[in-house]
């Protein structure tokens, strides 16, 4: 996706605005049946005023058994003003669920929101304030603990309170060497590569133009297209029955490796970009023909917030079952540990997706049979992610964000309650220019060498006719 100065104007206006409704941590599939609960275990969770447009009030269930919330009420400080949730509407044990209010009332400068039961007269919760968010007033900690204003909206995950709550840590030097260098000939691929993906000697790219690229070493410590099997060129990628052009922004691989299929990410079809589609699309890459037709689609579009069509999928990572139970990850459809068992046949992991336009991180158990769960949503603490990275060595989970915030890279480990949290912020190399940044990828252990492995970056605007650069990080 070419960023030009229009693109990035609308892109950072659309994250000024809240992704409404933010459906959040309850799964729409695999999810217990919900039954009455003590109205005391749902709470205000956070509040987004913007005061203007898309005003926000996130509840949060702090019990331990799912709450039907069909029919309550949210109110601001005004009685005749009154936002009625939708039937059907369920909130997990430890799930967050946020409501975009801004079409029936706006959240003033001095007001309150209010919770209510469905009679309209029962008030379960509310919190009043006298000053805007900025951007956000947040309960710390969630569900329990008093509001403060954070510097991170966190609207359908843990709230920003700190170190370890989603993203307030301070920016620290690149963990690694501060020079880069080019990775690739001159103008090979042009603009628009994005998502990147190591597997030993060859790197996945994805192309936005509906193209997936096999790459191979060129003996310089770079990459260059495979000139075998039809890969020279990239391959066109098709959604299945073979029609549409996918908008590819991300690509992983299971534990099975490219025999196990290339997973890719997209965010809308290129032959109707006005549209959001949200999906993972599954490719046989064993092939020698120039194209790639999709032999499964998880068309998640109805499941997340709405967002603009070129603001969606931007990058995809996927994490072992064995690693997410080892680490004692906690399942937000049921607010239990996670449990593979549960899902039946699937790619034995959850694979994560980034979202551009809200910097959300969404975990997807994506069932062999086409159907899908959501077990984990929360957010990168940036205002966009264009990469996310399982990176097994350190067992953490990398977001990369583009020029739009400097070429920052957040990392989020797994922490005691079970959710993903910041470990560490860091700035890009000292010696990178602030690129366009869409893509980002590390070596295994296998390439670690004095304490240092390769890195490497896609800059989807193609700056100075390069589109790979290759840097070190620490192992």
């Amino acid at each position: 996706m070419t960023a030009s100065p229009a693109r990035r104007r609308r892109r950072a206006l659309s994250r000024l605005l809240v992704a409404a409704p933010l459906l959040a941590a309850g799964a729409l599939t695999g999810a217990p049946a919900a039954h009455a609960a003590a109205a005391d275990d749902v709470r205000v969770n956070e509040v987004v005023t913007t005061g203007d447009v898309d005003d926000s009030i996130e509840l949060y269930n702090k019990g331990t058994a799912t709450v039907d919330i069909s029919g309550w009420i949210l109110k601001d400080d005004d009685n005749s003003h009154s936002y009625k949730i939708s039937s059907g509407t369920t909130l997990a044990p430890g799930g967050f669920r946020a409501f975009d209010v801004s079409g029936t009332f706006g959240l003033g400068l001095d007001d309150e929101a209010r919770l209510y039961l469905a009679d309209g007269k029962t008030l379960v919760d509310s919190f009043a304030w006298s000053n805007h968010s900025d951007p956000s007033w947040s309960r710390c900690a969630d569900g329990t603990g008093s509001f403060k204003q954070v510097a991170t909206v966190t609207l359908g995950g843990a709230n920003s309170c700190g170190t370890g709550g989603g993203g307030s840590t301070a920016p620290v030097a690149w963990p690694g060497g501060s020079s880069v260098a080019t990775a690739d000939g001159s103008n090979v691929f042009g603009q628009d590569l994005s998502g990147l993906y190591q597997e030993g000697d060859v790197l996945w790219g994805a192309q936005n133009s509906g193209k997936l690229w096999r790459l191979v070493r060129d003996g310089s410590g770079g990459w260059k297209p495979d000139t075998a099997n039809g890969w020279s060129a990239g391959k066109t990628l098709r959604f299945t029955g073979g029609s549409g052009s996918p908008d590819s922004e991300g690509v992983t691989l299971t534990g099975a490796g490219s025999a196990g299929g290339a997973f890719v990410a997209s965010e809308r079809n290129g032959d109707a970009s006005g549209t959001s589609r949200l999906s993972v699309l599954k490719y046989d890459v064993s092939g020698t023909g120039s194209s790639l037709t999709a032999a499964r689609e998880w068309q998640l579009t109805s499941d997340l917030p709405s967002t603009g069509s070129n603001l969606g999928f931007e990058g995809i990572t996927w994490i072992p079952d064995t690693a997410l139970t080892g680490s004692g990850f906690k399942d937000a459809s049921t607010g239990a540990a996670y449990d593979p068992a549960r899902y039946g046949s699937h790619s034995g992991g959850v694979f994560f997706v980034g979202v551009e336009g809200t910097g959300m991180i969404y975990g997807y158990v994506l069932a062999d049979s086409g159907t899908y769960t959501r077990v984990a949503s929360f957010s990168s603490g940036m205002p966009g992610v264009m990469e996310v990275q399982w990176e097994a060595q350190a067992s953490r989970l990398w977001a990369v964000c583009d020029d739009t915030c400097d070429g920052r890279h957040r990392t989020l480990k797994i922490n005691a309650s079970g959710a993903f949290a910041t470990t560490a912020v860091y700035n890009r190399p000292s010696g990178m220019p602030n690129y366009n940044n869409e893509g980002f990828s590390l070596a295994g252990t296998d390439e670690c060498v004095a304490g240092s492995k390769p890195v490497y970056w896609s800059d989807d605007t193609n700056d100075g006719g390069h589109a790979l650069r290759r840097g070190t990080i620490t192992c």
